[in-house]
């Protein structure tokens, strides 16, 4: 763990079983490509200057924290008195819950942490706590105070360690049928249905990230590489319009030309839909508009 700064230090306890650990950021920072604001007429990059509007710019060491109560109106506070502010889950991550992995909604997991014993003497006991949660085959559920922020932590070993992973809160979750519920609830097409099950049979395949790349901050390397060497930077075309005027159509069209897919003659694609080209049904009629709830 040598040249990695912990986000967080503390402790890790499971009833009377504690030891120090800490907690790593498991990912990087996105992206490579980072720009600064420059001014094009001195090349100077742009520093942006802390300042009060009445009496000017005031060093940053002076500034306080405050929380806004009203208009204009805050409650200042320093970091001293942050600080003062003391809960168990600050210093300790104390376990407890635990729960079957599929019982917690995909859409609370929030950001990856990997979770490491804090010391050589702390290696026994944080074995024991991550061996014990292995052969439980549950997540562990603890609390953490990170930024100014109490967050839920769910656990679970990876490796010689543990993977922890903060959860988002129920306030933090929109409901889906904020979104969703202007969606139609007309059943669609079964032929189409069948087609396109198709199509996703035909793309099957492992799941390896190290054939997905970032292609924007690629393009955008190129670009910086091509600026530097003087060239001109080319003009791209605007992508086509994938406007979908004939769904069926297009779903052919796409279970012949789907990667690793076999071209079929005109007579097998209309007996996988289980009707001819003469036969089949006229597109359905759009449904009516839902009232927006009030």
């Amino acid at each position: 763990m040598a040249g990695y700064r912990p986000t967080w230090q503390g402790h890790l306890r499971l009833s009377l079983v504690t030891c120090p650990v800490a907690l790593y950021t498991a990912t990087n920072s996105g992206g490579e490509v980072h720009f600064n604001l420059i001014n094009p007429e001195t090349n100077n990059r742009i520093k942006m200057v802390t300042t009060d509007p009445d009496t000017g710019p005031v060093e940053r060491a002076k500034l306080v924290k405050g929380y806004e109560f009203e208009k204009g109106q805050y409650v200042l506070l320093t970091n001293e008195e942050i600080a003062s502010v003391k809960l168990e889950s600050t210093k300790t991550i104390d376990i407890e819950r635990f729960v079957p992995e599929a019982d917690i909604d995909r859409i609370y997991w929030d950001n990856p942490y990997y979770l490491a014993p804090d010391g050589k003497l702390a290696q026994e006991a944080f074995s024991v706590i991550r061996e014990a949660m292995a052969r439980s085959g549950q997540i562990a559920l603890g609390r953490v105070v990170m930024s100014t922020r109490e967050r839920l932590l769910a656990l679970e070993p990876r490796g010689k360690g543990i993977l922890a992973y903060t959860l988002r809160t129920d306030a933090e979750v929109r409901a889906e049928d904020e979104i969703f519920g202007a969606i139609s609830d007309k059943a669609p097409d079964a032929a189409m249905i069948s087609i396109a099950e198709k199509i996703i049979q035909q793309q099957e395949g492992p799941f390896d990230p190290s054939q997905f790349t970032d292609r924007y901050e690629e393009a955008l390397k190129a670009l910086i590489a091509d600026k530097r060497k003087g060239h001109k930077v080319a003009k791209v075309a605007e992508p086509d319009d994938t406007n979908v005027v004939d769904l069926m159509a297009a779903l052919r069209a796409s279970l012949g030309g789907a990667p690793g897919a076999k071209a079929k003659p005109a007579r097998a694609a209309a007996k996988a839909t289980g009707r001819s080209k003469a036969t089949a049904a006229p597109a359905p009629a759009k449904a009516p508009a839902r009232r927006k709830a009030s």
